[in-house]
């Protein structure tokens, strides 16, 4: 099972980070050690003093496949979900600024929030699918999946031209604008449409 993360995949958040604009989708991968385990808190790491949240739309693959037509890619899965991608952004400038990959400000441990699953047969079009997180009960984050750059099943086919799909996998699919350092007491809720399907503590 794997973890398969999208960058810049919309333009207001390339903006908010001064990021050019890819030609392609930003492709990088979490281990299955970052998830956080369910109902425990999220423990900011002694190695960064800069821990953002990103909230983003998820999908999970329910069955094997690889160089998948974008028309067929709806098949592939029958769950969306919602999740946070925790980024060590100073971590990540240091990196970046040496052309070094992302993986330790991407990858650690608890950096994966999973939330509920809901079927896909619950939403008329997933590519209209508004979602938001809550921070101590604010709204920081809001965005519509129609704002995706490249939208689920576009993500599917590139993603599955590199790597065989397989059951359980999870695609994140990029983080809108609205990204933020946590503190300790903090609370992360996160919703699609107005059902909450996640909620973390930061310890």
């Amino acid at each position: 099972m794997k973890l398969i993360c999208i960058g810049r995949n919309y333009t207001d958040h390339i903006k908010e980070l001064e990021n050019e604009k890819p030609t392609d989708p930003v492709v990088f991968l979490k281990p299955d050690t970052a998830i956080l385990l369910k109902k425990q808190p999220f423990f900011i790491p002694d190695f960064s003093d800069d821990i953002h949240h990103e909230v983003e739309v998820l999908v999970k693959i329910n069955k094997v496949g690889k160089h998948i037509d974008k028309k067929f890619a709806h098949k592939y899965y029958d769950e969306i979900g919602l999740g946070i991608d925790f980024t060590a952004r100073d971590l990540q400038a240091q990196l970046k600024a040496k052309g070094l990959p992302w993986e330790k400000a991407k990858a650690f441990d608890g950096a994966a929030v999973i939330g509920k699953w809901l079927p896909k047969t619950q939403f008329q079009n997933i590519d209209t699918i508004n979602f938001s997180l809550k921070k101590n009960n604010n709204v920081v984050q809001s965005a519509n999946t129609a704002l995706m750059l490249w939208k689920i099943d576009d993500l599917i086919e590139y993603v599955s031209k590199y790597f065989t799909l397989k059951i359980g996998d999870i695609i994140f699919t990029g983080t809108p604008a609205g990204v933020g350092k946590v503190f300790a007491n903090d609370e992360l809720k996160g919703y699609i449409e107005n059902e909450e399907l996640f909620s973390i503590k930061i310890k």
